[in-house]
C-alpha cells in the first residue's frame, strides 16, 4: 500500500465512531447537513494538512488471468500499452478474439485468427467449475470467467473479466459508513459496484472492527476458491450453492454468525429483497447492490421497490386532497426503507447520493429532491458538492 493511501486512512481514523454518535444522537435526520459536514471538514482539514495526494493501488493478478488464454493472446496482452486498463477478453467459438478496455466503446480484436474448440477447452481446463450461475473463477484471484452454453450444454463462447482489487475507492464514502446504516448501490454494469464492496468489507472489518460476513453468491467479491482473496481483510465469507440460494444463505449468515455487517452482491429478486428487510429489522447494516442504475429504476421495480420502501397507490378524501393540492388518487411510500442512503454509482468517479426517505418521498410527489454528489477533482481527492437538484445531475 503507499505512503499516500496509508496516510488517507490515519488521517480519516481521526473521526471517531464516539464523536459521530454523538452528533446523531443530537440530530438524527440531519446527516447530510451537519453530521455529514462535520466529518468533511475534519477529514478535508487533515487531508490538506498531509499533504499528500492520494492514489488508487490497484492489485489485478494479470499473470494468472493471461494464464488461461491462448499463448498468442498472451503475448500480445503483455506487450499492450493499455493493459491496465483491460476489462475482459471475449472467446466465442469460431469468431475473433476480442480485448475490451475501460472507458473505452466497442473490442479491439487481437488477432485474425478465429477461436478454436481446442482453446475453449484449455481454458475451461484452467479454471474452476462453473456453477449455476455458468460463472467460474481462477483459485486465489478476484477474475471472473463466465459461460455461453449451446442447446446441449457444450461451452461455445467464454467472458473473460479482470478482478482487481482497488484500495481508495472507500474515501468517496466513509463519512457515510460511520453512522452504521444500510447502503444500497446502484449503477450499469462495469461502474465498479462490486470493487466497492470489497473495499468496503476490508475496511468495515479491520479499521472499523465490525463483525463482517460477505454472502457471496458467484465468489465475485472475494474470489475463488475456499480461502477469501486478502482483498476482504478480516471479514468471512459465506458462499452460495447456488445463485437462487442466496436469500436462504443471508438469513442463514444472521441466525447462525452473529454479524453487525452483511454485504452482499446483485439483489435481484423478491425473496432477496424480503431477506434484506427481514435483515434490517434484526438491526444489522447492509451493504448491498442492486439491478437498476438510478432511484427511478428501483422505484419502479415492483421486485425490489421493497428495498426503498415499496410504492403503494393511495386514495384521498376529498378534504385530504384539497389540503395537498393533487389528485386524489396518489402514490405514496409504503414503509420505512430498507437501506438508509441509496447511492447512484453514474461513473467510477462520479456517485449521486440519496437519503433514501427524503428522495423517494420527493420523487413520488412529482418533485426533485436535493442530493450529494461525489466526485474526485484533478488530484483525485474528494469533492462533495450538497444540496445539488437532483434532475441538475450529470447522466
Amino acid at each position: 500500500m503507499s505512503h499516500s493511501h496509508t496516510s488517507l486512512w490515519a488521517n480519516a481514523n481521526l473521526v471517531s465512531a464516539r464523536r459521530v454518535s454523538n452528533l446523531q444522537s443530537n440530530n438524527k435526520n440531519t446527516y447530510f447537513s451537519s453530521t455529514g459536514r462535520f466529518v468533511e471538514m475534519r477529514l478535508r482539514s487533515r487531508l490538506r494538512a498531509s499533504h499528500h495526494q492520494l492514489d488508487l493501488v490497484v492489485q489485478d493478478d494479470l499473470h494468472s488471468f493471461l494464464q488461461i488464454l491462448p499463448h498468442d493472446l498472451q503475448d500480445h496482452l503483455l506487450n499492450e500499452s493499455k493493459r491496465a486498463q483491460l476489462l475482459e477478453v471475449i472467446l466465442d467459438l469460431g469468431r475473433l478474439p476480442e480485448a475490451r478496455y475501460l472507458g473505452e466503446l466497442g473490442g479491439q480484436y487481437l488477432r485474425r485468427t478465429v477461436v478454436s474448440l481446442k482453446e475453449l477447452e484449455h481454458a475451461q481446463d484452467a479454471v474452476g467449475d462453473f456453477g449455476g450461475d455458468n460463472r467460474a473463477g481462477i483459485e486465489g484471484t478476484l477474475h471472473r470467467i463466465s459461460a455461453i452454453r449451446s442447446r446441449n450444454g457444450m461451452i461455445v463462447g467464454l467472458t473473460c473479466r479482470v478482478g482487481r482489487a482497488v484500495s481508495g475507492h472507500i474515501d468517496m464514502v466513509h463519512d457515510l459508513l460511520q453512522y452504521g446504516k444500510s447502503i444500497l448501490f446502484v449503477g450499469k454494469p462495469g461502474v465498479g459496484k462490486t470493487t466497492v464492496l470489497r473495499e468496503i468489507a476490508h475496511v468495515l472489518s479491520d479499521k472499523l472492527h465490525k463483525r463482517v460476513v460477505i454472502v457471496d453468491t458467484s465468489n465475485e467479491i472475494a474470489g475463488d476458491g475456499n480461502i477469501p482473496h486478502v482483498a476482504i481483510g478480516g471479514a468471512r465469507r459465506m458462499q452460495v450453492p447456488e445463485p437462487s440460494m442466496q436469500h436462504k444463505v443471508m438469513l442463514e449468515a444472521v441466525e447462525n454468525h452473529m454479524p453487525e455487517v452483511i454485504i452482499v452482491d446483485e439483489i435481484g429478486t423478491e425473496t432477496e429483497a424480503l431477506a434484506c428487510r427481514s435483515i434490517a429489522q434484526r438491526g444489522v447494516m447492509l451493504i448491498a447492490t442492486a439491478h437498476g442504475q438510478q432511484l427511478e429504476n428501483i422505484m419502479k421495480n415492483r421486485t425490489l421497490s421493497d428495498l426503498i420502501g415499496g410504492v403503494e397507490t393511495v386514495t384521498l378524501g376529498d378534504e385530504e386532497a384539497k389540503t395537498r393540492k393533487c389528485q386524489k388518487t396518489i402514490l405514496e411510500r409504503q414503509a420505512p426503507p430498507t437501506f438508509e442512503f441509496l447511492i447512484e454509482m453514474r461513473h467510477r468517479h462520479y456517485w449521486v447520493t440519496h437519503q433514501t426517505e427524503k428522495s423517494v418521498d420527493i420523487l413520488l410527489r412529482g418533485k426533485s429532491p436535493q442530493v450529494e454528489v461525489r466526485t474526485r477533482d484533478d488530484n483525485l481527492k474528494v469533492v462533495i458538492e450538497r444540496s445539488k437538484a437532483y434532475d441538475k445531475c450529470d447522466a
